[in-house]
Parts: C-alpha cells; sequence; structure tokens
C-alpha cells in the first residue's frame, strides 16, 4: 500500500505577500526619516534655530541692556539676546577668553587687559553706547546739599569723618561703595578719589562695599549717616542727591541729562559696549539699532542718550 506524499498546509499569507509589505513599511520609514534634515529641522521649512548675543558685564548697565533686549528680540524674534551682571572687570574678561559676544562696561578697557585679549587673538573694539552721571547720595535727612570733589577725596580716603566736617550734623560718616571688580568703583578711584591725577590714595578700608547699586540704594534709604555714589539711572525718589563742585570757587551742580550734555556736572562719564574686530551679521545689526532706536530706553531708564 503507498502512501501519497503528504500536501503542505497552504499559508494564508504567502511569502510574496509578506516581502511586499516590508517593502512598504521600509518605504514608509525612509519618507518620514527624510522630512527631518540632520539638524532635526523638517523640510517642510521649519524656522532655523534662533541666533544667540551672550552680552555680559557692567552692572550699572544691565537693566538697560535687558530693555533692549527685550526690545530688540520682539522685533526680530530669529535673534536671542542674554543678558547677565557681574561688573565691567568680569564682563571684558569673558570677552577676552571668548565666551561673550558682547562685554558691557562703565569704564574703559585697561591697557592690560587690551593685551591680555590681543594674546587670545581678539581685538576688542569700544562702542559707547550711553552717558551717565555718577551721583552722590545720602539720606534724605541729611542738611548737607553739596560737596566739592576735594571733599569727596577726603571724606573717602577718611580725612573728613564726621558729617559736622562738612556743614551737617554731627554724626559719624558712614562710607558705601560698589566692589572692586565694578567699572563704577574703578571710575570713582580715579577721578573722585584721586581727582584723575596719578596717585596711590584709596578707600578707606572701613568703605562697606556693596554687591550692586540696589544694595547702595537700600542702605542709603536707611542709614542717616550714609554716603554713597551710583549711576543716575539707579536713584530713588527716596534718596537725595548732593550736588557737586570741582572746587570752592565752582558752584555745585546736581547730575542730570542737561548737566551731563553741557559738561557742567563733574562726574559724568560714558558707557561703553565691547565686542571684537569680527563680530558676526547679527551682532552688528544689534549695535547699530542700540545706536538708533535703541536709545530711547537710554532714557526711559534714567540714563543720558547719545547726541
Amino acid at each position: 500500500m503507498s502512501l501519497a506524499p503528504a500536501k503542505r498546509a497552504t499559508s494564508p499569507f504567502p511569502w510574496r505577500n509578506l516581502v511586499l509589505a516590508l517593502t512598504l513599511v521600509g518605504l514608509a520609514a525612509w519618507a518620514l526619516v527624510g522630512l527631518f534634515s540632520d539638524e532635526g529641522e523638517t523640510t517642510a521649512g521649519a524656522a532655523p534655530a534662533a541666533q544667540t548675543i551672550q552680552n555680559k558685564g557692567s552692572d550699572t548697565l544691565v537693566n538697560l541692556a535687558l530693555a533692549w533686549a527685550e526690545t530688540y528680540m520682539a522685533l526680530h524674534p530669529e535673534v536671542r539676546v542674554s543678558v547677565t551682571g557681574g561688573g565691567s572687570g568680569t564682563g571684558i574678561a569673558s570677552l577676552i577668553n571668548g565666551t561673550v559676544d558682547i562685554a558691557n562696561a562703565s569704564r574703559a578697557i585697561k591697557a592690560e587687559e587690551r593685551a591680555a585679549a590681543q594674546a587670545n587673538g581678539i581685538t576688542p573694539v569700544e562702542v559707547t553706547v550711553a552717558l551717565d552721571a555718577i551721583a552722590v547720595v545720602v539720606h534724605p535727612s541729611n542738611p548737607v546739599e553739596g560737596l566739592t570733589l576735594p571733599q569727596l577725596s577726603a571724606i573717602y580716603t577718611g580725612q573728613i569723618t564726621n558729617w559736622r566736617q562738612v556743614g551737617g550734623e554731627d554724626r559719624p560718616i558712614v562710607l558705601l561703595s560698589r566692589e572692586s571688580n565694578s567699572g563704577t568703583y574703578v571710575y570713582f578711584l580715579e577721578n573722585v578719589i584721586r581727582l584723575g591725577q596719578k596717585s596711590d590714595l584709596l578707600f578707606h578700608p572701613d568703605t562697606l562695599l556693596m554687591p550692586s547699586s540696589e544694595g547702595i540704594s537700600a542702605e542709603v534709604r536707611q542709614n542717616p549717616n550714609a554716603i554713597g555714589y551710583d549711576g543716575l539711572g539707579y536713584v530713588t525718589p527716596d534718596q537725595k542727591m548732593l550736588g557737586v563742585a570741582v572746587d570752592s570757587a565752582s558752584r555745585y551742580v546736581l547730575p542730570s541729562v542737561e548737566t551731563v550734555n553741557d559738561g557742567s556736572y563733574p562726574v559724568s562719564r560714558p558707557l561703553f559696549m565691547y565686542t571684537t574686530d569680527r563680530p558676526s551679521a547679527a551682532i552688528q545689526a544689534f549695535l547699530s539699532w542700540v545706536l538708533a532706536d535703541g536709545q530711547a530706553q537710554v532714557i526711559e531708564l534714567g540714563f543720558v542718550p547719545l547726541k
């Protein structure tokens, strides 16, 4: 008795259909992959990543720089401007080591800083972006109305220690200053304490070094014996600004936009942004805007716009 060969079971899903299905799946996957570029952008035309401008430095400039950044980004959503403070010295050091695009400074770059930058292959370019007055401030209850530059120098070096010596009440003078990495500190040291001359005079050791402009404002508001100095844009109505005279034969002048522009206020200065000599197109466009339409924010924040 012969046995007939057994029949193979007929698959309900033949091999040729399986091959066809796998091919279709592969083509679909390839199509999905093709929708994306190497950078993760779709071929459907998604917006490119925003260009970022790193901006760091002067605490005097930080509020103004933030206002510029917010306004500019609203006008140019393709650009992101990141702003941090830390002091002029910190900003310039970051430019020297190549970690920021723009360094904000309330003082001019020093010769040794410029040399350090050039040693790193960086040529700093200075751009004046606004003007500022350094206001001398006291508690509103202080009867003193003005001081000369020599008197301020004597006060901050400890030669004058009582308000009675300059026409005030019999009270000790409490000295307030910004910290040494601040451009405002450097400017006040060189142009007020040292009276713009080559000198080794320093702040008196009892001077309280405050980490920010807001710190000086807060201490002046609560201490009737205190004297401090700050950028004009940081002076609040609950502080009293003193008039400043070049010497005893000169008139006392209060800081304002007008007295800075006419040169009569003796403690005023330019404010700077530093970049490299090869800035990107985005940085150039931002700086051009700051020098033009951006001057509106200078006025709003209490600084002095460029003429």
